[in-house]
């Protein structure tokens, strides 16, 4: 179990505006830490779907919210200077197929801004960097479950080889500067606040509007889905431990495949699906599956929503937000 220190912290969180992000953020500024949240509202989806997710947040004296660009040296200077103990690097350029059509965007966010920010850590010796990474850095291997200590050097996409080299930057820092970093693999992560633009934010969406789902392939790939109440469960475990570096896997250890998560989103909306099939995507990786019992070892996590209670939640939430609108 990793070593907590209760000790009220002052945590820089980029991205803070995310999906992700904003979940993070009001977990711990709701358990008593301060947050400093750095975010450049990027128009790849509506800002104001991001503005809307940090709203109670701004209500918080906890919360402060710096916009800017993580490649910025200035604003990431601003918000260390404020008395961050450390940074929870979530922002990035996410994408797999956008990445095929901008890969030099998602090398200058992901690998520059990744950059900036550790030399930024190190020069305030601050106690802990956690980076948000991608299971895609696992690439089209065949080798499952994907475990830390796989080689992640055959990407199939510049998203995921932005990230491979912003692991490898974070591993340089660590060496160079003894900067403590553990860096998080995500899975599949979905949720309430999803993008849009994410698989089951958009076939709840269709569904609910009547439309049929796209299915690219045979339905045959398959998403180890993790829940995004578990992933920041783990965020919150990997920054409260005293690791020193590790690579850690967070997923749901339960691969889905593509056609058997068309079925469950469509129960969860209560509809019989309409499905158009397409052609396989280029730099989709054919499955993903996590290996977590390093996660379990060295921050006692482990998953806790199944796939069908993950799908009831968001659909929930979803309609909520239809009425209010």
């Amino acid at each position: 179990m990793p070593a907590v220190d209760r000790q009220r912290k002052t945590i820089l969180v980029t991205g803070a505006a995310g999906f992700i992000g904003s979940h993070l953020c009001e977990a711990l500024v709701e358990r008593g830490d301060n947050v400093i949240g750095i975010d450049n509202f990027d128009p790849f989806y509506d800002p104001q779907i991001k503005r809307e997710n940090i709203g109670e947040l701004l209500t918080s004296e906890r919360f402060t919210l710096i916009e800017g660009d993580i490649r910025d040296e200035k604003v990431v200077g601003l918000g260390l200077d404020r008395g961050a103990d450390g940074v929870i690097h979530l922002a990035a350029k996410a994408g797999v197929r956008p990445s095929i059509e901008a890969p030099l965007d998602y090398v200058s966010v992901n690998v520059e801004g990744t950059t900036v920010l550790l030399e930024a850590a190190q020069r305030h010796g601050v106690e802990r960097f956690i980076f948000g990474s991608s299971s895609s850095v696992y690439g089209a291997t065949n080798h499952v479950p994907f475990s830390e200590d796989q080689r992640v050097d055959r990407p199939i996409s510049p998203y995921a080889a932005s990230k491979v080299a912003a692991e490898a930057l974070c591993h340089a820092y660590h060496h160079l500067h003894r900067l403590p970093v553990v860096i998080l693999r995500f899975f599949t992560v979905y949720g309430p606040r999803q993008r849009p633009d994410l698989a089951i934010s958009k076939f709840v969406r269709l569904l609910e509007a009547g439309q049929p789902i796209p299915q690219y392939g045979d339905g045959s790939s398959s998403r180890d889905y993790t829940y995004v109440t578990d992933i920041v469960r783990g965020i919150v475990a990997a920054w409260d431990s005293d690791l020193e570096w590790e690579v850690i896997n967070l997923g749901g250890a339960s691969p889905i495949r593509l056609s058997e998560m068309i079925a469950a989103v469509a129960e969860a909306v209560g509809v019989e699906p309409q499905v158009k099939m397409l052609p396989d995507q280029p730099g989709d990786v054919p499955r993903t599956c996590a290996d977590i019992s390093k996660a379990g070892r060295l921050l006692g996590w482990e998953p806790q929503y199944t796939l069908d209670e993950g799908l009831r939640e968001f659909v929930r939430w979803y309609r909520e937000q239809q009425q209010a609108s």
